[in-house]
């Protein structure tokens, strides 16, 4: 699987080679192309410089000359070119001093994170696997290249690497590579929380989810990341892939943390679906009849409540059941959402200046709270959706 993007890349390694250097794929592309999985993105690495490759090339782009990487376009796609190189000693488990070009192969795979990933292949699919990890492979087993704690020391983000990997390839962690992890666990507290949760979203929905988060759990990686270290995290199981978003929200209702999500950094579209799919995980449980269900469906939406509804095994599993005296599954909601006679506020055929008007008085919060009355009883049909016939009901049925 995934042959046809390096056979669209090859042109790329032919120009690097007429030009008298190595050029080879490498890295996660190679590790699937082996495992016949899907091949995403193709990586090149080379024993030209940035200068070297740039003068090859009529369309590049320097997205990281200093770590000696160069976009270059053909065909209208992107690829990245990285010269081979070395490292200096790491500083703060997180980047290396100094990073210098090298013209050996072998010197450049040495410094990557695990055998797997440390594979090379040339144009012709010749394999350059000096750390044995076709091995790995076929054992499934994720092992650091060479020394273990080395490898944590230098970068602490492998460790989190490592349990991803674990997780999304169903793979088995090798022994002193785990032992390892125990030990380094604390470097974790060097990284920043953007690169922490890049791989706790990868991680949460791989296919050995289960395997690989009862290990953050054992190693207590938790308890050296902010949000997640103001939170009994041994409390939240998982055992089947979800959505990060999900699994916060699912954190959030479980665990009714002090903590803000604002420490996570993630983007104010996912703050606010996290909130949403906790809001509708509470609310599932209290609804009795079906008016209490048109209104969750009216404001949460029926993707939203699918979605929390598809993963009821993992809410049962921690103890938040979407339970009611009603039958709610995917056929009730489009029923509903169907036959709702408004879509959002905006469909109601009156407004606050109607309100105000009709009752002469000055706008403040019961002008709010009267358009959600107004709203709900819209959307349940206990009047219908004209302007003369909400005045009449607000006058038979509201104080103002």
């Amino acid at each position: 699987m995934g042959i046809e993007l390096f056979e669209k890349a090859l042109p790329i390694l032919d120009t690097i080679e007429k030009n008298d250097f190595e050029a080879y794929f490498v890295g996660g592309s190679v590790r699937d192309y082996i495992m016949d999985r899907a091949v995403h993105d193709i990586d090149i690495t080379t024993s030209a410089t940035p200068d070297e490759i740039e003068d090859m090339f009529d369309h590049t782009i320097p997205i990281g000359r200093e770590h000696g990487t160069v976009n270059v376009v053909y065909q209208g796609d992107n690829y990245e070119v990285t010269t081979f190189r070395a490292e200096s000693d790491y500083v703060d488990h997180r980047r290396p001093s100094e990073v210098y070009f090298v013209r050996d192969l072998y010197k450049d795979v040495q410094r990557r994170d695990f055998t797997i990933n440390a594979i090379a292949m040339d144009k012709n699919y010749k394999l350059y696997d000096y750390f044995e990890g076709q091995d790995d492979i076929n054992h499934r087993l994720i092992r650091t290249v060479g020394d273990a704690q080395e490898r944590f020391s230098e970068d602490a983000l492998r460790i989190l690497r490592g349990l991803r990997f674990q997780s999304q390839l169903d793979f088995i962690i090798d022994k002193m590579t785990y032992i390892a992890m125990q030990e380094q666990i604390e470097d974790i507290e060097h990284l920043s929380i953007e690169r922490i949760v890049v791989e706790l979203k990868k991680l949460i929905s791989g296919q050995n989810v289960g395997e690989s988060y009862s290990n953050l759990l054992t190693l207590g990686l938790f308890t050296h990341v902010p949000f997640f270290k103001d939170i009994d995290m041994n409390q939240v199981k998982i055992e089947t892939p979800i959505r990060f978003e999900m699994w916060l929200a699912i954190i959030i209702t479980k665990c009714q943390p002090q903590t803000s999500l604002s420490k996570l950094k993630i983007s104010n579209k996912e703050k606010s679906d996290i909130q949403l799919y906790s809001k509708i995980m509470t609310v599932l449980p209290q609804i009795n009849n079906k008016d209490d269900l048109k209104l969750c469906v009216y404001d949460y939406g029926k993707t939203n409540i699918q979605e929390v509804l598809n993963i009821q095994s993992i809410l049962h599993a921690n103890s938040l059941a979407t339970a009611s005296p009603l039958i709610i599954n995917e056929q009730t909601i489009n029923e509903i959402a169907n036959q709702l006679p408004i879509q959002t506020r905006k469909d109601m055929n009156i407004n606050g200046g109607d309100l105000l008007n009709h009752f002469q008085k000055k706008s403040g919060p019961w002008l709010k709270e009267l358009l959600r009355k107004v709203e709900g009883a819209v959307v349940i049909g206990k009047v219908q959706n004209t302007k003369d016939e909400i005045l009449k009901w607000v006058d038979d049925n509201v104080k103002i």
